[in-house]
């Protein structure tokens, strides 16, 4: 019984703000990782969490707002205000994270980090000065848009492995996982109704990936040990 409770009181720590989120579901999936950050923030470490998803969640809000820019593509200023939202919102929780990370994932986050300026810099000057047709940029971007797209929605596979060899869902976030499988899902079916396939390609793959990370999640749930507070293990290094 005593075990038991311990469970919910760290599922509870994981996904108490679930349903206080709901609301915001469709509008800035970002929110959902309040508790990781909370949690991060308590320990003082970022612990076996990776910050693969964050860093490219920034690059990705970036290019998704500058696709949104209407001498790109008109009419987008949904995609444009929910992605400018969600590129500060990523940069204040990769923040969070480097200041509790150790001098290796420090120096990973930075040299991501300055190659996503470098990579940014380089499209925006190439696309604005070099490509003068609206629909040919708006390809371009869009293209690029897909990429980048689908590496933030299967970003939190990087700790499957993890998951896998120590049957353990502690350093998987849950509300990552169901916000990554709701957003695909509602942009999804607003890319479809305006038949938008820059939007619907990677987000229907991002459906499917937070789909997958919720059956993991389900699988390993019982045999995660939510009260362990044993030092990261090595696997966290590959």
């Amino acid at each position: 019984m005593a075990r038991m409770q311990v469970r919910r009181s760290a599922l509870h720590t994981c996904c108490g703000q679930e349903l206080k989120h709901h609301p915001n579901l469709d509008k800035c999936p970002n929110t959902y990782l309040w508790p990781t950050f909370i949690k991060i923030c308590k320990a003082k470490s970022v612990q076996d969490f990776k910050p693969d998803p964050y860093v490219v969640t920034i690059l990705n809000c970036a290019m998704w707002s500058f696709y949104g820019m209407p001498f790109i593509s008109k009419s987008n200023t949904l995609v444009l205000t929910i992605n400018g939202f969600g590129f500060f919102i990523e940069i204040i929780y990769t923040s969070i994270f480097f200041v509790y990370s150790n001098g290796s994932k420090r120096k990973k986050i930075l040299l991501a980090l300055l190659a996503e300026v470098v990579f940014l810099v380089l499209v925006v000057f190439i696309v604005m000065y070099f490509v003068t047709n609206l629909k040919e940029r708006r390809f371009i971007v869009g293209v690029i848009c897909i990429i980048f797209n689908i590496l933030m929605y299967f970003s939190p596979l990087t700790v499957m492995r993890q998951v896998i060899r120590s049957k353990s869902v502690k350093y998987m976030p849950f509300l990552l996982s169901l916000a990554n499988f709701a957003n695909g899902l509602i942009w999804t079916t607003y890319a479809l109704l305006r038949w938008d396939p820059f939007v619907v390609i990677p987000n229907g793959l991002g459906a499917l990936s937070g789909l997958a990370q919720l059956i993991l999640y389900a699988v390993y749930y019982r045999t995660t040990k939510w009260d362990d507070d044993a030092p990261p293990s090595s696997v966290n290094n590959v």
